[in-house]
């Protein structure tokens, strides 16, 4: 991805800030809509991408149970300070 680019939302997806660490690849997440989500790291991330409280990352909410979704993607810190002053983030 080049430097210039952000990666946003696509479909499904949204903005959310990591609360807390639950263990066992969750994390307590509040999302852009509001809601507070037990989001799943899957696989593909564990152990390659760190993920901490207050982190910035993309989820997306499962269609068959709205209070859990799965991270897609974590922005690094000067990306989330990026996407904040463009305004991208209301959390």
């Amino acid at each position: 991805m080049d430097e210039d680019e952000l990666r946003l939302p696509e479909d499904g997806e949204m903005f959310a800030r990591v609360e807390s660490m639950q263990g066992a690849n969750r994390v307590e997440v509040r999302c852009a809509d509001g809601e507070r989500r037990t989001a799943r790291i899957p696989g593909r991330m564990r152990k390659r991408v760190w993920i901490r409280d207050d982190d910035i990352v993309l989820v997306e909410p499962w269609d068959w149970q709205e209070e859990r979704a799965d991270v897609t993607w974590r922005y690094e810190n000067r990306v989330a300070d990026r996407l904040d002053e463009e305004g991208y983030l209301s959390l």
